[in-house]
Parts: C-alpha cells; sequence; structure tokens
C-alpha cells in the first residue's frame, strides 16, 4: 500500500508540473502576443501621428496673412479705319450713324481686370506674388482674409522666375508668414495650396508633393510639383508645408483643361527668397554672369573628350567677359563652380546666378584631359545681356567633299551671302547631310558652319579630314565638331565606328 501511495503521490505531482508547465507556455505566448500587438499599435500611432486629422488650425494660422489680388490695366481702342461717307439725306444715313455709334463704343479705351493671389511675409507690409498677375497693371488692390481692402506698389520683377513683390501700407503691423526650407520637402510630403482660384477667394487645398526639382522653360526653374488643387487665380499664392511654412509660390498648372488635373507647380522657396532679397533692396534682380556657352556633356561628347563621366558643362563659346578674362576657352568642361560639383548646364547656371556679382570665385575645368583651376571675378547677367555680343570667325576658299555624311565646302562670296555671314568668318559649311548619316541624327543640316574638328581650328576640308584621321589613329570611337548655326555655338560628336 506504501509503495502504490507513494506511486500515486508521485503521478499527482507530475500532472501539477505538467499543468503548470502549460500554463507557463500558454502565460509566455500570451506575453509575446500582448507584446507583438502593441508594438503594432504603436507603430500605427506613429504613423497616424504624421498624417494630420485636419488642416483646420493650420488654415487658421496662415489665412490672414494670404491675400486676393485684383489689378486693373487699361486697354486702348484699336484704330477704327476709315469712316464710310453717306451723303447728308440718305435713307441709310441713321442706319450707318447707329452702326458706328455702336462700334466706337466697343473700340474705345477700356479697363481690364485680372485675379490672383499672393501672401503677405513681413508686418510692415511687403507681399509675394507671380509678375504674370501684375504684368502691366496700372492699379493692384489686395484684399485681406478680415476683408480689408488695400492698393499696392509694386517694388520689382522677375520674369526669369515669375516672382513680383508689392507692398501696403498699413496703419497696424500685418499678419504674415515665412518662408521654409524647400529642399527639406520630399516627394510624399504634405503640403496645402491657399489662394483665390477662379475667383473663389481664400480656398484652401491639400496633397502631396509629388515630384521636386521640375524645370518648366525658365532658365532659374526649380519647381515642386504638387497634386494639391491649383487652378487659375492661385497663381501667386503660398504652398505650405504641415509646419505653416511657406515652400512654394503657386506659378502654374499642366492640364489640357484649363482646371486642375492633379499637376500643379509651385516655384521652390529657396530660388524665391534670394529673389524678393534682391527686389527688396535693389529693385531689381543682380545675377552673377560667368560670360561663357555652354552645353551638356553627352555620352559621345563625353568619350570624344575622354572623360571619365558624361558630367560638366561643355564650353561652347567665350565672348568678351569675366571668363574670357580669366581663360576660359571654347572645350574646356567645367566640373567644379566656386567649390561645387557641377552637374549639367542647369546646374551650372544656377549656381551662377546665386553668386553675388563682382566676386572672385574659383572655377576648374579640364582641358586637353587636365584639370585646371581658374580665378573668375563674376560680372551680372542682367548688363550682359542688354547688350548684344558680337560672334567672331574669319575667311575661305572654294573647295567641297563629302566627309562622315555630310557634304561641306570651304567658304566663298558667294556662300558666305547666301548665309549672311560677315567677311572674316572662317569655317566649312554644310551644304547637304545625308538623312541615314549620323550627322543627321545629331541633329546638323545644311547651312550649319564648321568651326572646330577635334578642338582645332579648320580652314579647309584637308584639315577636316585629318582631324578625323588623327581621332581614328588615337582609337576613338568618335569625333568632336564645334558648329555654329546663326551664330550660336555648339559641340556635337560624330561616330566614327564604320
Amino acid at each position: 500500500m506504501n509503495r502504490q501511495s507513494s506511486q500515486r503521490s508521485e503521478n499527482v505531482k507530475a500532472n501539477i508540473l505538467t499543468q503548470t508547465n502549460r500554463q507557463t507556455g500558454l502565460t509566455r505566448g500570451v506575453s509575446a502576443l500582448m507584446l507583438g500587438l502593441a508594438l503594432v499599435f504603436a507603430q500605427a500611432i506613429s504613423a497616424n501621428a504624421k498624417m494630420p486629422e485636419s488642416f483646420a488650425d493650420l488654415a487658421d494660422q496662415v489665412s490672414p496673412a494670404v491675400v486676393n489680388i485684383t489689378t486693373s490695366t487699361t486697354v486702348a481702342g484699336m484704330d477704327q479705319g476709315p469712316r464710310p461717307i453717306v451723303p447728308e439725306g440718305s435713307p441709310l444715313e441713321d442706319f450707318f450713324k447707329d452702326f458706328l455709334d455702336r462700334q466706337q463704343d466697343g473700340q474705345r479705351s477700356r479697363r481690364s481686370s485680372a485675379l490672383g493671389s499672393g501672401f503677405v511675409i513681413s508686418e510692415d507690409g511687403y507681399i509675394v506674388t507671380n509678375n504674370h498677375v501684375i504684368d502691366k497693371a496700372d492699379e493692384i488692390e489686395v484684399e485681406f482674409f478680415s476683408g480689408e481692402k488695400l492698393d499696392a506698389e509694386l517694388i520689382g520683377t522677375d520674369p526669369k522666375t515669375d516672382i513680383a513683390l508689392l507692398k501696403v501700407e498699413s496703419d497696424k503691423p500685418l499678419p504674415f508668414v515665412s518662408f521654409g526650407d524647400s529642399d527639406a520637402a520630399r516627394v510624399g510630403d504634405w503640403v496645402v495650396a491657399v489662394g483665390n482660384p477662379l475667383g473663389q477667394g481664400f480656398s484652401v487645398s491639400a496633397g502631396i508633393v509629388s515630384q521636386r526639382g521640375r524645370a518648366l522653360s525658365g532658365t532659374y526653374d526649380d519647381f515642386i510639383q504638387t497634386d494639391a488643387a491649383i487652378n487659375r487665380g492661385n497663381s501667386g499664392g503660398p504652398l505650405f508645408n504641415v509646419d505653416a511654412e511657406v515652400i512654394g509660390v503657386n506659378t502654374a498648372i499642366l492640364s489640357p483643361s484649363g482646371g486642375s488635373i492633379g499637376i500643379g507647380f509651385s516655384m521652390a522657396s529657396n530660388v524665391v527668397t534670394k529673389v524678393v532679397d534682391q527686389l527688396k533692396e535693389f529693385g531689381e534682380t543682380r545675377r552673377g554672369w560667368l560670360g561663357v556657352r555652354i552645353q551638356d556633356v553627352t555620352e559621345d561628347v563625353a568619350e570624344a573628350l575622354e572623360l571619365a563621366s558624361a558630367k560638366g558643362a561643355l564650353v561652347t563659346d567665350v565672348p568678351e567677359g569675366p571668363g574670357k578674362e580669366a581663360g576660359i576657352k571654347a572645350g574646356d568642361v567645367i566640373t567644379t563652380f566656386d567649390g561645387a560639383e557641377v552637374e549639367d548646364t542647369r546646374e551650372l547656371v544656377r549656381l551662377v546666378g546665386n553668386t553675388t556679382v563682382g566676386k572672385a570665385v574659383r572655377v576648374v575645368v579640364i582641358r586637353d584631359g587636365k584639370s585646371e583651376t581658374l580665378k573668375v571675378t563674376l560680372g551680372r547677367r542682367e548688363e550682359a545681356e542688354a547688350t548684344a555680343v558680337p560672334v567672331a570667325m574669319d575667311k575661305a576658299d572654294a573647295e567641297e567633299s563629302t566627309v562622315l555624311g555630310m557634304t561641306v565646302a570651304v567658304l566663298n562670296d558667294e556662300l558666305r551671302e547666301q548665309l549672311a555671314l560677315d567677311e572674316g568668318v572662317e569655317g566649312l559649311v554644310v551644304k547637304e547631310v545625308a538623312e541615314d548619316s549620323d550627322a543627321f541624327e545629331k541633329g546638323l543640316r545644311a547651312g550649319d558652319l564648321i568651326v572646330e574638328a577635334g578642338q582645332q581650328k579648320i580652314t579647309s576640308v584637308d584639315d577636316l579630314e585629318a582631324r578625323i584621321e588623327e581621332a581614328r589613329e588615337g582609337g576613338r570611337k568618335s569625333f568632336l565638331m564645334l558648329i555654329r548655326r546663326e551664330g550660336d555655338p555648339r559641340f556635337v560628336a560624330l561616330s566614327l565606328e564604320e
């Protein structure tokens, strides 16, 4: 009996231990499950924290600084031209009198109005809008969210970025908004557009940044693309981030119908702030000027120049100016400007334009396969653009040949007259281009003037053929030429492969 009792006791203990282990395992499983759910909920809460439940607070905060802009312009009446002569007492006299009176009413000078948006950037009344909103306006009126209306004075404009700066006078400090860092905006970030779309003032629309660094047609374009609804009348209005900072000025829409289809463009604030600062200080922009003509370095151009990569800006011409004084030459590839890497021509134009006029900067170029550093004192672009820069070249003879799919001829008086070239021009004229040739694919056409081949000046067909032979002997797959079309220079790399 004692042995049986002992066995029962052991069995009971084993059962209790088994149940305890099961409960412990269950408890651990439940704990792990709860911990996992807690992590999921924490992540969900974190995600929701980044997604605003409402933009109402933001709208309340910024609306007092956003304005509707109304402009008035006098449109001159059209010349009425000769009036018909009707004999006095004629039955048609009254008819023609009524007709001409109505015509005269329609051709009198009249007032034209336009609507847009803007925003206050300082308590003393400076307002930013688009240049096209106030262009040619005689009167500019701004309406505030409170209903107050004030006349605005135009301080300055920059058509290149489509930005204008206005000023209103008020006997009290005005509500204003601040610029943010547009470079910090990421694709997918929330943004809010406020403005006067289709005349429906103080409207708010929300969306995301759908792309960065868009270029439309301007030299200094740096647009933020957004799907926040932007329509006519939104022009000049602000694009806000969730911190109520202006990261863009709503400027354009891409739409086949004229209405928003989810593709709007806002000029990046980091471009706008530089323009606004100059307009406020000078009433105009003052951009740096390097004084060179440039083009992008393509893969075939890079191969022809034996560059490691297709990066930088290829100099095609150096007229009189800062670049020429510093020793920059056609054929140089600019790789660094004032310590910043140059990816392409757009990047170089932006870097130069944002640099102070008169500043001495270091420019690194690749010339004949070697790196050189030049020091350039920048001029002012606006002054350079106001002065026509002549294009210089020189003389020629009269032979003709077909090379790389092009029929070329040395200049003579007849060709010079046909092409309206100055008497001292030097090079080969392209008379014909075979449509199945690489030259045709690269855009060469009859009338183009070949000025350099293999980065050397040419005056005859023999010069051209010699440069081509040198490139082939050097094992190059492509051949670089400098051409001019209507005075504008451009490098073209043609394939040497048979």
